[in-house]
């Protein structure tokens, strides 16, 4: 099974366009699909004939209700703060990011994100897919000895060990891929990762 993540589209209608023209079984929108809630419409329309295909995730531009709205209108899945069985595995999602300087409309506190990703302890085997990236990390990094990702995601990654691990929300960081532990892990930016499950 063929599972395309992306993240962090910001209103790229054609970055958008080409993940929706790509070829994979699911899809799953980890966030950021607008920049401060504008443009989400405009974004569901050209994710439109994906259908049920499709899994979102709010990201800190946007609100866990706007995305369940957009959800609801065109027929996708609202992952947040959820878990589905695809391929074997249990696939699992919480948008929305740790603090960030802007104040931004979907931001959890540290505390907020330990006790929702508390949710899917034990869940085996687990693809874990969250907007927020691992503090002090590869997949976090803004620049040298500059991190912005949450704490309690990198230690729900310790201590729970998913096979894979995908986000967004740092796009310095999209792209990169590295391992905590046995968790392979990726941010998937807006170009996408395609990650086959078998």
């Amino acid at each position: 099974m063929k599972l395309l993540v992306f993240s962090d589209i910001h209103g790229d209608l054609r970055a958008l366009g080409q993940i929706a023209a790509a070829e994979a079984d699911a899809y799953i929108c980890a966030g950021d699909l607008a920049t401060w809630s504008r443009g989400l419409e405009d974004c569901a329309r050209v994710l439109a004939p994906l259908g049920e295909r499709l899994y979102m995730l709010p990201g800190n531009h946007e609100t866990a209700a706007q995305v369940a709205g957009v959800c609801q209108r065109y027929g996708f899945h609202d992952l947040h703060g959820k878990s589905v069985e695809m391929g074997g595995y249990y696939v699992a999602g919480l948008g929305y990011s740790n603090p960030t300087p802007f104040d931004t409309p979907g931001e959890y506190s540290e505390t907020e994100l330990a006790a929702r990703l508390a949710g899917f302890a034990g869940l085996r085997p687990l693809v874990l897919i969250c907007h927020a990236p691992p503090r002090d990390t590869p997949l976090d990094r803004i620049r040298d000895g500059v991190h912005a990702g949450s704490t309690a995601v990198r230690d729900f990654i310790q201590a729970e060990q998913p096979e894979w691990f995908l986000c967004g929300h740092i796009h310095e960081a999209a792209g990169v891929r590295t391992e905590i532990g046995r968790t392979r892990c990726a941010n998937a930016g807006k170009r996408g990762y395609l990650l086959e499950l078998k």
